[in-house]
């Protein structure tokens, strides 16, 4: 991803659709792999435990490819950043099994009137 949003930087000379179209070849496989390994980790980690380590990889990835790629050197305020970003991995995943999604059951669509229901108004379920 951090190719196909910022590998463009180094060729501002190209026309902006061509740049648009290529980052979005880049991107479109990650996209597809990214859908299903959220779906699969979705259960052993919350939502917003994948959206804080998804973020850490990419932070981690772009200071990389800024470095090597653009020639943009880290300072130290990137360091403290990142050691801040590695913190709130940390924070986020130290919470033990109770920080497990609570994935609600899908209420039943479809419910046996008894005899006992039958003359009572109907109402949604909570």
């Amino acid at each position: 991803m951090t190719a196909a949003w910022y590998g463009h930087l180094k060729f501002r000379d190209k026309p902006i659709l061509l740049v648009i179209a290529v980052s979005w070849l880049i991107a479109l496989p990650e996209y597809a792999l990214q859908v299903p390994a959220n779906r699969w980790g979705y259960g052993s980690f919350t939502a917003t435990q994948l959206k804080i380590v998804q973020e850490a990889i990419s932070l981690s990835v772009f200071v990389a490819f800024a470095w090597m790629y653009l020639g943009e050197w880290p300072s130290w305020r990137t360091v403290v950043a990142m050691l801040l970003v590695l913190a709130a991995v940390a924070l986020i995943r130290g919470g033990g099994d109770d920080h497990r999604p609570q994935v609600r059951a899908k209420p039943d669509e479809t419910r046996e009137i008894s005899e006992t229901d039958a003359g009572r108004p109907t109402t949604p379920a909570a």
